[in-house]
């Protein structure tokens, strides 16, 4: 035996060793740091005298975190830290407020978002008038024959009733309007819109949607779901430099919310072309990461109908990288629609609508099809997202991701169900056992309370709404989101909710048992999100080796915050450094 094999057999049995320990992971590799010898050792920047929530179970507290090249390198107390700092470390001595990991938005569609706050706004209108005032307000400096375009009404607001095209056709008799319903599954169309459209009496719904008509049969202007293709593609594509300043603008709003890493579900929705999120990837998301204009993470969602597609993309671009285009920009998965919303009738169920007994929802894509595509994007290693609101259309899903899986066999695939809403009983066991991701998002609770008690009569609102509690029990995994900009992106505010569950004008809970802890809800938004969408080993949680994402908290009161979920934002980080304020 010669000293060269000698020497390789020590270190082999020297690594099995090491490899051995039962404590081998970040923390106890840092145990070994040497002290640091060179300036490139020290942190370049310190956080100390904090509460810091880390969203990782082996250390959930701290008060002192040492970040260096955008990366967490140490979490503990102030000891463990002191000796990382050096000639050109910056300390951030927060004198006892709270830190969290950087929220992830589980569910945004984010270049819609951006594009709506320069549109017509009409997100909390509560009166028919002030919807006539504001489309008559955006006319004024429109050219003739230019489109009129918004979003955000909710019918609800104002007592149910749907609004009609007749409402604005005397205000904008030379330009088409459209405005979507805030749920994007409904929009109105004005007369104008409708003629060029060559919307009719005579024109068919489509499957999977709903062309909502008068007592005489002529479209009232209102298109459900799949309907909306017959108007979407007459409307002007939204230009380049528009959509880059959609970012900029969603980004910064993101950034003040706290958020710093968001799934993009895309300009996608029924009705709509499937190659939007497409161009958006390159001609906004790569143009600005190759400019330096990224301001947040963001992992991007794609129509199922294109999963073939995204498998040569990852192929040519991630190969050996996972899912990490850069650090910026991450290709999630695929995502379809099983139903329509419960604000526009649309959502499927098992049982009609108490308030239209002949209506139990629209199936938006054909069971078949969304088996198939959601089949071979699986075997294919595409992680696949499906839309679900009703109890029916959950159903169905859960149903299809088992038969998927029997098929294709075991794997880490991570299925989700976005929205979850309404779950018939045993459904909440079946996410658990399963192993099915539920997207839920607790603010769509505050403008859905009054509208499920009519819709679905007071015992099944009661029985099957929004049931976080049931779900964690089930040991199901919840991630927060807003779906933006059909609720505002505001994770404070979802934690509220989901702790407390209080509607708007309401005293008491809606379903209080559904009510869940601070901890839980700040997990749904930080480390179960990134679990959610692949992303746990970058960003999550505040755990060395990982992105250095935080957000400080205006609250240094850790029970106040625990008992109340009251906090506003104080600061954002990006990878170290301050982006907001």
């Amino acid at each position: 035996m010669n000293i060269l094999t000698v020497v390789i057999s020590a270190l082999i049995v020297a690594v099995l060793s090491l490899v051995s320990l039962p404590l081998l992971n970040n923390r106890w590799l840092l145990l070994y740091l040497r002290p640091p010898s060179s300036s490139t050792d020290f942190a370049d920047l310190v956080v100390t005298n904090a509460v810091i929530y880390t969203s990782d179970l082996s250390l959930p507290f701290a008060d002192s975190m040492a970040i260096r090249d955008g990366r967490l390198i140490l979490v503990g107390n102030y000891s463990s830290v002191k000796e990382l700092f050096g000639d050109g470390t910056e300390e951030l001595n927060l004198n006892g407020k709270i830190v969290v990991p950087g929220f992830i938005d589980s569910h945004v569609h984010l270049l819609f978002g951006g594009l709506q706050m320069a549109q017509v706004e009409l997100h909390g209108v509560n009166r028919k008038d002030d919807i006539i005032r504001k489309v008559k307000e955006a006319v004024v400096n429109k050219p003739k024959g230019s489109w009129i375009l918004g979003g955000g009404w909710n019918n609800d607001l104002w007592g149910g009733e749907f609004p009609e095209a007749s409402w604005i056709d005397d205000i904008t008799l030379n330009n088409p309007v459209w405005i979507s319903r805030m749920d994007g599954h409904m929009g109105l169309a004005n007369s104008v819109a409708l003629r060029i459209a060559g919307i009719t009496h005579n024109t068919e719904d489509p499957k999977g949607g709903t062309i909502k008509r008068k007592i005489n049969g002529e479209p009232s202007g209102l298109l459900i779901d799949s309907a909306m293709k017959l108007l979407l593609p007459w409307i002007p594509a939204v230009s380049v430099d528009e959509r880059r300043e959609a970012l900029v603008r969603a980004s910064n709003f993101a950034l003040k919310k706290g958020v710093t890493t968001v799934v993009d579900m895309g300009r996608y929705t029924p009705g709509a072309s499937t190659e939007l999120p497409w161009e958006d990837f390159s001609d906004v998301y790569r143009w600005a990461d190759s400019s330096g204009k990224m301001m947040i993470r963001v992992c991007l969602f794609f129509p199922l109908e294109t999963w073939s597609h995204l498998v040569v993309c990852l192929f040519l671009t991630c190969y050996l990288k996972g899912r990490a285009l850069t650090e910026w920009i991450y290709l999630g998965g695929v995502k379809a629609f099983a139903d329509g919303s419960l604000g526009s009738n649309s959502a499927l169920f098992y049982e009609p609508y108490v308030d239209e007994p002949d209506n139990y929802g629209l199936q938006v894509t054909e069971l078949d099809c969304l088996f198939n595509m959601t089949l071979g994007a699986d075997k294919s290693g595409l992680q696949v997202a499906i839309h679900a609101i009703g109890d029916k259309a959950n159903g169905l899903i859960l149903d299809m991701y088992e038969s998927v899986s029997s098929i294709n066999g075991m794997r880490d695939r991570r299925f989700r169900v976005e929205h979850a809403q309404h779950l018939a009983p045993g459904a909440p066991s079946r996410f658990g056992q399963q192993g099915i991701f539920a997207s839920v998002q607790p603010e769509h609770l505050l403008d859905d309370a009054e509208s499920a008690l009519k819709k679905l009569g007071e015992d099944r609102a009661q029985k099957e709404s929004y049931l976080f509690q049931s779900l964690l029990s089930s040991n199901a995994h919840l991630a927060f989101g807003s779906d933006w900009p059909v609720a505002k992106i505001n994770p404070l505010g979802a934690i509220k909710t989901a702790m407390k569950r209080i509607p708007p004008g309401w005293e008491n809970a809606w379903i209080p048992s559904e009510s869940i802890l601070l901890n839980d809800a700040l997990n749904a938004h930080t480390i179960s999100a990134a679990h959610a969408c692949f992303l746990d080993n970058d960003v999550g949680s505040l755990s060395p080796g990982k992105l250095a994402d935080f957000v400080i908290l205006s609250t240094d009161s850790w029970d106040d915050f625990a008992a109340e979920g009251s906090a506003s934002i104080d600061a954002t980080y990006v990878g170290g450094i301050k982006a907001y304020p």
